[in-house]
């Protein structure tokens, strides 16, 4: 039995020691194949994927860091600065790194005043979490001071540099510069689709309107960067690489800065504007909308309250009416329409018609309508020349209906009617050139008869801005010669110190054909006697002259008079009273200048706007080579 016993334990003991060997065996296997499994992951970490590794921790160890180009400066054409940088404290968040918001603007509050918008700016959802974030612009000294002693307090905020856009001369360029402000998601849309999102990664702000918007690649330079590397915290160790940015190209206008603030004075806050022309190349050296607003309020982004206050103020200060400003260009249009119609064979230079003071369409036995003068008792036996003098309207009906609204429409449309003048400004419109099709289409109505009769005297449907009137003019002056006005005049490398540079050449977009230059002549003669002839219309705004000038008004009326209505401005409102234009050139023998004025509600054009136009032409000392020549004698 002890045997049995006995014989029996030892077999489990052997059986216990090779199940021991078994299990040690599988361990050192297993232990084997994972070592092995350790040993190629490391081999293919180590050789095999080295390059991909060593990227991604370059990635966390080096940092490519854009650099912003310093914005490019505006001068005017005598080298005086229109748009300048200077450096401002600026303080940023990067609302990735940002632990606790609500308890970092509670501890900004204790260093600095934040409005509610900067409070705001923080704590709206920002798309790109990474992406620096400006809280607050222009910091002070004692501000930059306690914000740096908190510093180590408030994870993810900094102060940097940044470069401000200051316009010196606030208002009275404001239409012409336009504003830069800070880039919103339109923007950055805009840029991807242009392919230029990639050189905007450090800049804050772009061009909006004007000037600055037009030419916005050519201010804005290429942006830097440079390549750092740094450690866990995310401070910068060293400097591995610097690209600089090369810096946007001073732009030269050829804005007189000078001439823009008589002009912009003249006016007053008037509701109105006014545009002076070179003809001999259309350089623009004022162009003036009133009333205006400060640039500088939009850089650093403005309040909702105060945007919302010029936007509903009655007399609309944020539209350049230069170039959006539309109004029946009135009786400054005659001299145009005399030019058609002398060459279209409708009147002759010796053509005289006898004007009683009404006109109605000829061959009609029964009128509905009469068209009458401004001189209600007629103007007598007049030709082209002193119907363009006086502004004898029955004349002009008369062209105009022989002429019709298609042949209207082509003519004025070379004089730069209803067509786009090609200003290097974004903000323009074409007013109306009206034609049959355009009265289809927007009234659903066939062209009449009697609508092409007060087309001839630049009413009815025909609308028109400031600027289109001056390059009117200035294509008459030129006989047919038909220049884009421009602002740009040529550009600098920046940091040079200001040179005067020769304009660079602007060639002639289109010429008028067909008509002779006699033809021209009469025209810019008649004009010339409405301001030094016995009967012009702007003979006393310009009498005593020491220059010889041309010049064209006109009164577009704000409503429509009803029939045997007398028009009475003693009896009417201020806003129902007529429009004041008038366009001139000076002096006579190769002109210099090209004005245009449109005051709203000026009640009459050679009540105020020649009066106007007679102190532009002598600030600019127009006679001044006749006086140098007599002086000389």
């Amino acid at each position: 039995m002890n045997n049995h016993h006995l014989n029996h334990k030892m077999r489990n003991h052997d059986h216990e020691a090779k199940l021991f060997r078994n299990r040690a065996v599988a361990a050192f296997i297993g232990m084997v194949v994972l070592l092995g499994v350790l040993v190629a992951n490391l081999y293919r970490l180590e050789v095999k994927q080295v390059d991909y590794y060593t990227t991604r921790a370059n990635d966390n160890r080096i940092q490519v860091l854009p650099i912003a180009p310093t914005r490019g400066l505006i001068y005017d054409r005598n080298g005086k600065v229109l748009a300048n940088n200077f450096p401002v404290y600026v303080l940023e968040m990067i609302p990735e790194k940002v632990k606790d918001l609500s308890g970092s603007i509670a501890k900004l509050k204790q260093v600095m005043q934040l409005s509610d918008s900067q409070i705001e700016q923080m704590t709206k959802p920002h798309g790109k979490r990474f992406k620096p974030v400006v809280v607050k612009n222009g910091l002070t000294e004692q501000e930059v001071a306690k914000f740096s002693v908190h510093q180590y307090e408030l994870p993810g905020f900094s102060i940097d540099v940044d470069m401000k856009r200051d316009y010196p001369y606030g208002e009275i360029l404001t239409h012409v510069l336009g504003y830069v402000a800070h880039i919103n998601d339109r923007d950055l849309k805009q840029l991807e689709e242009n392919g230029e999102l990639a050189n905007y990664r450090a800049t804050k702000t772009i061009g909006k309107l004007g000037i600055e918007k037009y030419y916005e690649h050519t201010l804005h330079g290429k942006q830097g960067y440079q390549e750092v590397e740094v450690n866990s915290r995310g401070r910068i160790i060293r400097t591995i690489e610097y690209v600089p940015p090369v810096a946007g190209q001073d732009l030269v206008l050829n804005i007189d800065i000078e001439l823009q603030k008589f002009v912009f004075n003249l006016l007053d806050h008037r509701e109105g504007s006014a545009v002076v022309l070179d003809p001999r190349d259309n350089s623009v050296l004022a162009m003036v909308s009133s009333p205006s607003y400060d640039p500088n309020l939009f850089v650093e982004g403005i309040s909702s309250k105060a945007y919302s206050k010029l936007l509903n103020d009655p007399f609309h200060p944020l539209v350049n009416r230069a170039t959006l400003g539309v109004y029946p260009p009135a009786s400054t249009v005659k001299p145009f329409m005399a030019v058609a119609g002398l060459s279209e064979g409708i009147i002759q230079p010796d053509t005289v018609r006898d004007d009683h003071g009404a006109w109605h369409i000829p061959g009609l036995t029964k009128q509905t309508k009469v068209w009458r003068d401004w001189k209600r008792w007629g103007h007598g036996p007049v030709d082209v020349t002193l119907a363009i003098e006086e502004s004898v309207d029955s004349f002009f009906y008369h062209i105009a209906y022989e002429l019709g609204i298609d042949r209207i429409s082509d003519w004025m449309n070379m004089f730069g009617f209803g067509r786009l003048s090609g200003i290097d400004i974004p903000e323009e419109t074409r007013a109306n050139m009206p034609t049959r099709e355009w009265k289809e289409s927007r009234y659903r109505q066939p062209w009449y008869k009697g609508d092409t009769v007060p087309i001839g005297i630049g009413q009815g449907y025909w609308t028109a801005t400031p600027l289109q009137i001056a390059k009117a003019t200035s294509v008459l002056v030129n006989h047919g010669e038909v220049i884009a006005p421009h602002l740009f005049r040529n550009t600098l490398p920046h940091g040079v110190p200001f040179h005067q540079e020769a304009a660079k050449a602007v060639e002639a977009v289109s010429q008028i054909e067909g008509v002779s230059d006699d033809t021209w002549d009469i025209a810019i003669n008649a004009m010339r006697l409405v301001n030094s002839g016995s009967r012009g219309s702007g003979r006393r705004a310009f009498k005593g002259a020491s220059y010889c000038s041309g010049g064209k008004s006109g009164t577009a009326q704000v409503f429509g008079l009803k029939k045997d209505q007398v028009y009475n401005s003693k009896e009417l409102s201020y806003d129902l009273l007529d429009h004041g234009l008038f366009t001139a050139f000076a002096p006579c023998d190769q002109p210099k200048y090209v004005a245009t004025v449109v005051i709203e509600h000026g009640n009459g054009g050679s009540k105020v706007g020649a009066p106007f136009i007679r102190k532009v032409f002598d600030y600019l000392d127009v006679g001044k080579e006749n006086k140098a020549k007599q002086h000389h004698t």
